[in-house]
This record gives structure tokens, sequence and C-alpha cells, in this order.
């Protein structure tokens, strides 16, 4: 089959693309899927850079666990395609059902997992032309959308969904999300929007019509002083994807008994925390990675309900992942990039 593979960490050029990748066979719990298209996003990148590694980049820790990549591999977290095939122990009523993959795993080699793994790290994803996954991760969905249009959504809506669950927002809270315009921020925009809350955005000046359009009520520049521009203690949520230089700022501008999400430190994962702040104004901080049960259930039917609308910004044939990823990294866009797979 064709498929890209990720040879080592590094830069792009370590992403292969191939036409002779044997075609995986589904184990007992597991699902065979013919994948329509799939989505890019940071945590391919951050995977092939070795981001992840807390070690200076030592190969070591490099994957999404903290564990040591295994090479080749076929990335790809957001896919969306038709079960083709099942492994013994799954119905086959699933064969042809359609449906998008939920990207925290639990369950991996028909075992439950001591700690989770991300499709496309730890386990082969889906950039390729066929993928397997355990039958429980895979989430038929009715819809009249593409599939490029629906591998928009697993990665980004569902880290975008968790987030907003375990910071617990509620309709008339005021929520600030950094980088707004990327594929988690914008999905974050549409999902607080769902829940009624009110959305102040931080994006680019070039950004900033489009993420008004998507729902924010609010849109603060990039290099525009936040406790400037809202004062201290004003904010319900912070919903943040970036860190970097401006995060003491979102933890002055949250109320007393404020609440902080963090799902992507993509400014810089270091930060300076005056823990005074912390416990003088009783604030709550969530890391979200691992996906609560519920997340992925309440995603498909907000899909369904067209409660929220897919944000695809360009797509490439599965062959040019490589002009896909640099356009990623260039950051002029505002929602998903998708690579065509049929």
């Amino acid at each position: 089959m064709n498929g890209v593979y990720l040879m080592g960490h590094g830069d792009i050029n370590m992403l292969e693309f191939r036409k002779d990748i044997p075609v995986p066979t589904p184990g007992p719990n597991e699902v065979l899927i013919k994948v329509g298209a799939a989505a890019v996003n940071n945590t391919d990148i951050n995977t092939r850079k070795a981001w992840y590694s807390k070690k200076n980049g030592d190969s070591n820790d490099a994957s999404w666990s903290g564990e040591a990549m295994k090479f080749p591999r076929i990335q790809g977290a957001d896919v969306c395609g038709h079960i083709v095939s099942v492994g013994k122990d799954v119905s086959r009523k699933r064969v042809n059902e359609r449906v998008i993959i939920e990207p925290c795993l639990k369950e991996a080699n028909g075992h439950t997992l001591p700690q989770p793994w991300y499709f496309g790290s730890e386990c082969d994803g889906g950039f390729s032309e066929y993928t397997v996954v355990s039958s429980r991760h895979a989430f038929a969905i009715e819809s009249d959308l593409s599939d490029v249009e629906l591998a928009s959504f697993p990665c980004s809506y569902s880290t975008a969904e968790n987030m907003l669950s375990r910071s617990h927002v509620t309709k008339g809270e005021t929520v600030l999300i950094t980088g707004a315009s990327g594929g988690v921020g914008s999905a974050t925009v549409q999902l607080a929007k769902a829940r009624a809350a009110r959305v102040i955005a931080i994006t680019s000046k070039t950004k900033k019509e489009k993420v008004l359009k998507i729902g924010a009520d609010e849109v603060i520049l990039r290099d525009e002083n936040i406790i400037e521009k809202l004062g201290e203690n004003s904010i319900d949520v912070v919903i943040d994807l970036v860190a970097g230089k401006q995060w003491p700022d979102l933890i002055n501008a949250l109320k007393p008994r404020g609440r902080y999400a963090v799902a992507g430190a993509i400014g810089d994962p270091h930060v300076k925390l005056d823990i005074r702040t912390l416990y003088l104004k009783d604030l709550s901080f969530f890391g979200c990675t691992i996906l609560e049960e519920n997340i992925f259930p309440n995603l498909i039917k907000l899909i369904e309900n067209k409660d929220i609308s897919p944000l695809v910004s360009a797509t490439f044939p599965l062959k040019d992942i490589a002009k896909a990823q640099q356009l990623f990294l260039d950051k002029k866009h505002v929602g998903k990039i998708v690579l065509k797979v049929v």
C-alpha cells in the first residue's frame, strides 16, 4: 500500500512516501480501515522533532507517552475512513461502517494499556491507505460531510472538548483562548460557543476576522498586553495552547477561583509562575492529555447534530505531506490542513 514512513527524528526529510508498505492485518479485537483522509497536527511535528523529550532530544523518551519511538513509523492521528475487515472477535456488521478514530488509545494489540498511547506515535497511524485500530476506538459516524472534513475533527476537537470539560466551562462564563487560529484553538472557539460561553480569542492581526467569523466575541492581538486589554481578575477560564512569555498575564487575568487548562506549549514550555498567585487566588490548573471516557462520544453527537462545523484550510495528496507540513509550520492558516489518501 501507499503510505508515509517517518524514518527517524529530524526534519521534514525524515518523511518518506512509499508504495511498498505491507497492508496491516487486524488482530482479534481490531478493525482494518481504508483511510479516506488524515489531517496534519502538532503531534506529528512534535513527535518527528523529538519535542516531547525532556532530555534535550534524547530518542529514549521522545514519543507521546515518554517512551522511545520505533522506526519506521506511520504517523497520522486524525483519520476518517471505512472499515473493510474485522478481527475474529469483532462483529462483521461493522464492515463498511464509516468511522473516525479516537486518537487517545487505551487499548492496543488486544490489551488494555497501562499508559495510553497516541495513534501514530506508539503505533502506526493514518498516513497510509490502510490502518488498524482496536474496534473500541473506531467510532461509527453518520454525516454528509466529506472524509476530508471529518478528518479535521478527531484530534483537535477532542483535545478542545477535553479541556473545556475538565475545566468545567459553563453557560455565561468568559473563556480566554490562546492560539485561537490553529486546529485546536479554532475548535475550542466553536465548542466554547456551543456551551454558550463568552469567548475572547488571542490571535494575529491577519487572522482576526476569520477568528471572529467562527464565533469569537472579542479578539486580542498576539502582541497586545492582555492585562491592559482585559484587566486583572476578569476571566473565568483560560484555555492555553501557547504558554511562552505571556503566560504570567494569563494567570493574572484569571478571577479568584478561576481555572486554567493546557494542552500545548508552542510558544515556550518553560514559564514563570509566582506560586503565591496560584494559592492566594485559589486557582485550579488542569493538564489535559488523556481523554475522559465521554469526550469522543460527545464529539460524535456534536458533529452529527451539526452543532460544530469543519474548518479546513487546505488539502494535499498524501504524497505531498512535506508541503502540507511546511504550510502547517508557516502558521498562516486558520483551521486544519488535511491529506487526501484516496
